[in-house]
């Protein structure tokens, strides 16, 4: 059986990758920083029969991290699949307007925690000459759009910290891959705009956005393919949906 630790699994596209991935026939290690939201995830992985365990944690903080993966109980140790998940968006201000606060908390969550997970992670895979990362980007790291900003810098960072790796780790057996979705409706929003539902739902207004299903698909497919294929990227957008700011509403 393969072991896969999802990062940010309590809601969303964690929660969504975690159970398919359960249904896949993994065993599964889910990360979150919101301990019961995690052991309600926990407890729906233990429904369908998959072996679960939930770190609470926040990827943020390397020393946790690192302690949560080094105490890992023996059948979880050897990891096969990483997908990083982790990952968030504070605020839709103009530069000049947004708070360094928020800044701080998108690069170290976006960039930093998928660093951090990923240096624990990667030393097991090249020691076995096998393993595959999945990293959650988004259609900000393919261009920038108005208010971005600082978002936007993280997500091309994942893309290029997601190319590197994969130059630096083609020879070790382990493959990279990454899904950047375009809109899609999540807690995303609502974290974004601190709560706010009416924002967070104006968001979609007058079009069918991606779900967390739509992106556990795509998942599926990547992890899915044999081993001489490497699914390296999926753009995924709603069909209203041309670019980071073009889209069609009714």
């Amino acid at each position: 059986m393969k072991t896969a630790l999802v990062t940010g699994a309590t809601a969303g596209f964690g929660r969504a990758v975690a159970l398919r991935l359960g249904k896949l026939g993994y065993r599964v290690i889910i990360t979150g920083r919101r301990e019961e939201r995690l052991r309600a995830v926990a407890e729906e992985l233990h429904s369908i029969g998959t072996e679960a365990l939930a770190l609470t944690f926040d990827v943020r903080n390397f020393e946790a991290a690192r302690k949560a993966i080094e105490g890992l109980p023996a059948k979880f140790q050897n990891i096969d699949l990483l997908v990083n998940n982790a990952g968030l968006a504070a605020g839709q201000a103009t530069f000049d307007k947004s708070e360094l606060l928020n800044f701080e908390r998108m690069i170290d969550t976006n960039i930093k925690g998928l660093i951090y997970i990923s240096k624990l992670v990667v030393p097991q895979m090249i020691a076995r000459g096998s393993g595959h990362i999945v990293n959650l980007s988004s259609i900000a790291g393919v261009e920038v759009y108005p208010g971005g900003n600082i978002y936007c810098a993280t997500k091309h960072a994942v893309n290029a910290i997601t190319k590197g790796m994969r130059l630096d780790l083609i020879d070790k057996g382990v493959k990279i891959s990454s899904i950047s979705p375009g809109m899609a409706e999540t807690e995303f929003s609502l974290a974004r705009f601190d709560g706010n539902a009416q924002k967070a739902k104006d968001v979609y207004k007058g079009l069918v956005p991606l779900n967390a299903e739509d992106i556990a698909d795509a998942l599926e497919f990547i992890v899915t393919r044999p081993p001489h294929v490497c699914i390296q990227d999926i753009l995924i957008t709603p069909s209203a949906q041309a670019n980071t700011y073009l889209t069609v509403r009714k």
